[in-house]
């Protein structure tokens, strides 16, 4: 699929040929009936059918007339969108015979996209279920219950299974001891295996503030469209639509921070003019940074709130946000790149590279360890503020903003690897 100059996927003119065959020999019609018709000789015809010709014009809506299908339908072929999503299944191989193949078996096409679509989801959710069994205290704490609980039960009963005399009052106790722990070892197990049958669901299940702040703004495809077109809009209005995923109060006053800072990010970075930039070919945050004189992590925030259709291979970028201590504040993942939920992030980030060397933009280029179609462009930064006053400790934030790129199969530059984090990574040899 070609993008042309502002990143939007466009046909490929060049393939009007094969849409002809594949029509003319759907329809059973001979080549040269069809030459016959539109008064060009088969030969000609021949080397239309084959690319090796252009057409357009008159002649092209004569053969479309013969045919008895749209002229657009020769001259545009499948859909865009069916052949941009092949373009991202391909992942660089074979990616310029996609229309081909679209236009000549659009049914398969979409079950190749769909197909595709599923093993992202699960994906996805192998991916989660790792981060959840290795970091998710819940599960952990459940866990060592049921163990402690096995453990109580074994030791009370190899006691009373010792046969020899136990006095009766002890004999008693004994048992009512077991008989408790087997109601609690009934308590925790019944309350694990309903939170591992969630599993399923794993995506949309919340457990923290910060979980369903970005469940909320996830609902939104990430864009607060009323604050992008009015500074005035109400919190109070915003939060009460989204109550259903804000539901503590802890995630409510996270959500009023973060659209304060959302409007002031707005206001600095117009939605119109930010869009017209990135179309225009400005897609480097220090492009933007420095046209709308505002810092770089303010850029980077206002280009993760833009949709994927403002940039190449129809992808937005994603965005993380992590705090002094480096514990992830803010994040919104992006195809090839999960940010971990529970527990310490990949340690050789450019993030936390960022956090050693405050005010100083990383650049680089990665890809996530088993995603090797998709790399990506990264752009860091740390900044520092003293919202307490000269004399109190600054308050350190790192934003690194990650613009996706469709990478060739077997590229002789592979990109640096990073993992989600360090205790499900496959990366030998990590530094």
């Amino acid at each position: 699929m070609a993008l042309n100059s502002r990143g939007f996927f466009m046909a490929r003119p060049a393939l009007t040929g094969s849409r002809i065959r594949q029509h003319r020999v759907d329809q059973g019609v001979r080549q040269a009936e069809l030459a016959r018709q539109c008064d060009i000789s088969p030969s000609y015809l021949n080397l239309i059918e084959h690319n090796r010709r252009k057409i357009g014009g008159a002649l092209l809506n004569k053969v479309a007339l013969v045919l008895n299908v749209d002229p657009a339908t020769l001259s545009e072929g499948a859909g865009a969108a069916l052949t941009g999503a092949l373009d991202v299944v391909a992942a660089g191989r074979e990616v310029e015979r996609s229309e081909d193949f679209a236009g000549r078996f659009p049914g398969w096409a979409r079950v190749v996209t769909e197909q595709q679509a599923r093993v992202t989801e699960l994906e996805r959710l192998v991916e989660t279920l790792n981060d959840r069994l290795t970091h998710d205290p819940f599960l952990s704490a459940s866990l060592h219950s049921v163990l402690s609980t096995v453990t109580a039960i074994r030791s009370t009963s190899g006691i009373l299974a010792t046969g020899e005399d136990i006095e009766a009052e002890w004999q008693a106790r004994f048992q009512r001891n077991i008989y408790e722990d087997s109601q609690r070892l009934a308590e925790s197990t019944e309350a694990l295996v309903g939170y591992l049958d969630a599993g399923g669901d794993v995506e949309r299940e919340v457990s923290l503030p910060h979980d369903e702040l970005e469940a909320w703004l996830s609902e939104q495809d990430w864009r607060i469209e009323q604050l992008e077109q009015s500074a005035d809009a109400s919190f109070e209005e915003l939060i009460a639509a989204g109550r259903a995923q804000l539901g503590s109060s802890a995630a409510r006053s996270l959500a009023i921070k973060y659209l304060q800072r959302y409007r002031d990010d707005a206001v600095a970075v117009p939605s119109d003019e930010l869009e017209a930039a990135v179309l225009g070919g400005e897609r480097d945050p220090m492009q933007v940074a420095a046209r709308f004189s505002v810092d770089l992590p303010r850029a980077m925030r206002r280009m993760a709130t833009l949709p994927g259709r403002f940039f190449k291979g129809g992808l937005p970028p994603g965005i993380v946000i992590c705090d002094g201590s480096g514990t992830l504040t803010f994040r919104k993942s992006v195809r090839g790149f999960e940010p971990p939920r529970f527990g310490a992030a990949c340690a050789v980030w450019p993030l936390f590279q960022a956090l050693q060397r405050p005010l100083t933009p990383v650049r680089s280029e990665l890809s996530l360890v088993g995603q090797d179609d998709v790399r990506f462009e990264t752009w860091s930064m740390a900044t520092s503020d003293f919202l307490g006053g000269f004399n109190k400790p600054p308050v350190v934030e790192s934003t690194m903003l990650l613009m996706p790129v469709l990478a060739s199969v077997g590229a002789d530059d592979p990109p640096y690897q990073v993992g989600t984090s360090c205790r499900v990574c496959a990366i030998k040899d990590c530094p």
